[in-house]
């Protein structure tokens, strides 16, 4: 549980390198502003929907993962095949999402400290360095499949061959990084301004493709299988909008951005940040929707129903809709892979300082990650497959968290008064086993025509 600046022991657990970027973060205008607002408004100074303001923005970071490039190839390709019919699903994993994300964001508030350092403090020295090197596959993983999708929206918006178009996205990504050094509200703004393109950019893709309103809202609500090729296509949405590194960024986000002085104020912090994930959340999932909504009426009502690859969506939307929802679809990608590009790096860097206790120069990183993508682009590997096996890499990784972060927020020595209530630890059990179940059945699926295993029609 998090030590208060009023109890006799000052030590909230950090290290001295946590407490030297906590007060270089400090001396932030931006974050000295934001704090500053924040204070306001806990001690009832500030109201109003004005008030929210201070609290906005590490959702918006996390909620970057639910809309990145492996969305756009899972969800492409389950509206070409199925139209409609899957819609319900991407509600569902959006309101697992939004479940887990505010359970990230609390532990934060709760502790003062993130998900990995809490594996650090409360599990075995071998436990500890499996679960950095697992969690490390699954950020590298992702940010392979972010970096590519970046480097394909380069390629199709200036015809740059697609290696060029990889170093030109590790130089902007790093580039976007640097401004961790002025805080978190700088960051925060770039990364939610990224987000705004995308949501702006489905809008417009919206009024292009003209979907049918009445069996867009039926499916949302309404569960639909099929066979076993739709129900894979269903788990792999799923396995593609909750992404564990950002279960592991969110924490980190919150744990020292707004610090309370007693668990009262935790506790309003706690509630002032739901409304961030609810909105950030939300709009992920609405976009996801647009994303699967879109290639219903466009790519499934023609008769383009094995539209498989971002590429091909692209080429094919241009006979359909012109050339102008081609250019909006490729700007949409070139924001999601460049924003969630950087939200994988930053979160690499959380995983590794919380679980082994160091960090490497925010380059080298950048340069280490991006070498699978290059490669990809050198050997000119199917970018798109590569989207693929990253989501089933994921599948492998995804239970860690979730499971870990279930079993520290149930415990009140660690959360105090921000202790799950009974009903969020069930629900949060139920998304667990769900998320496990449906994983261990998209990693059969994926392999069983491999092995020849049985499969059911």
């Amino acid at each position: 549980m998090r030590i208060f600046p009023s109890s006799p022991t000052i030590n909230r657990g950090a290290t001295p390198l946590e407490t030297m970027e906590e007060k270089a973060s400090e001396q932030s205008t931006e974050d000295a502003g934001t704090r500053a607002a924040a204070r306001a408004v806990l001690s009832g100074r500030k109201k109003g929907i004005a008030a929210l303001l201070p609290f906005l923005g590490p959702a918006f970071i996390a909620c970057v993962a639910y809309i990145d490039p492996g969305n756009y190839a899972t969800n492409i390709q389950a509206g070409s095949a199925y139209g409609y019919n899957l819609l319900w699903v991407i509600v569902l994993a959006n309101l697992m999402a939004m479940l887990l994300q505010t359970m990230s964001a609390k532990l934060g508030i709760a502790t003062g400290q993130n998900l990995a350092e809490l594996s650090r403090q409360q599990f075995s020295k071998p436990v500890v360095y499996a679960m950095w090197i697992i969690s490390e596959i699954a950020a590298m993983a992702t940010d392979l499949a972010e970096f590519l999708g970046a480097s394909i929206a380069i390629n199709l918006l200036f015809g740059l061959p697609l290696l060029y178009a990889t170093l030109i996205t590790g130089v902007a990504t790093y580039l976007i990084l640097t401004l961790e050094r002025r805080g978190f509200r700088p960051i925060e703004a770039v990364i939610s301004v990224l987000v705004g393109v995308i949501a702006v950019c489905y809008v417009i893709e919206t009024f292009f493709s003209h979907p049918n309103w009445g069996q867009v809202g039926f499916h949302a609500v309404v569960p639909w299988i099929g066979n076993t090729q739709s129900a894979l296509f269903a788990v792999g949405i799923i396995g593609a909008t909750v992404m564990p590194h950002v279960i592991y960024l969110h924490s980190s986000l919150t744990q020292r951005r707004i610090i309370p002085r007693n668990e009262q104020e935790a506790r309003r912090i706690f509630r002032w940040s739901i409304p961030d994930v609810v909105i950030a959340m939300g709009l992920a999932g609405l976009v996801n929707m647009a994303m699967l909504y879109m290639a219903a009426s466009t790519f499934f009502a023609h008769g383009h129903s094995n539209v498989a690859d971002i590429n091909s969506a692209y080429q094919t939307l241009t006979p359909l809709l012109g050339g102008a929802a081609s250019l909006v679809f490729a700007i949409s990608l070139l924001a999601s892979g460049l924003s969630s590009s950087t939200v994988g790096t930053m979160a690499g860097q959380v995983i590794m300082q919380g679980f082994v206790g160091f960090t490497i120069p925010i380059w080298v990183r950048r340069v280490v990650t991006m070498i699978p993508a290059v490669i990809v682009a050198a050997i000119g590997f199917n970018p798109t497959s590569t989207l693929v096996i990253s989501q089933v890499v994921l599948s492998f990784v995804l239970p860690l968290p979730v499971i870990t972060l279930v079993m520290f927020t149930s415990r009140r020595d660690l959360m105090g008064n921000l202790v799950n209530k009974s009903i969020t630890t069930w629900a949060a059990i139920a998304c667990s086993v769900l998320i496990v179940g449906l994983n261990l059945w998209l990693l059969y699926g994926t392999f069983a025509p491999l092995f020849g295993w049985w499969l059911p029609s």
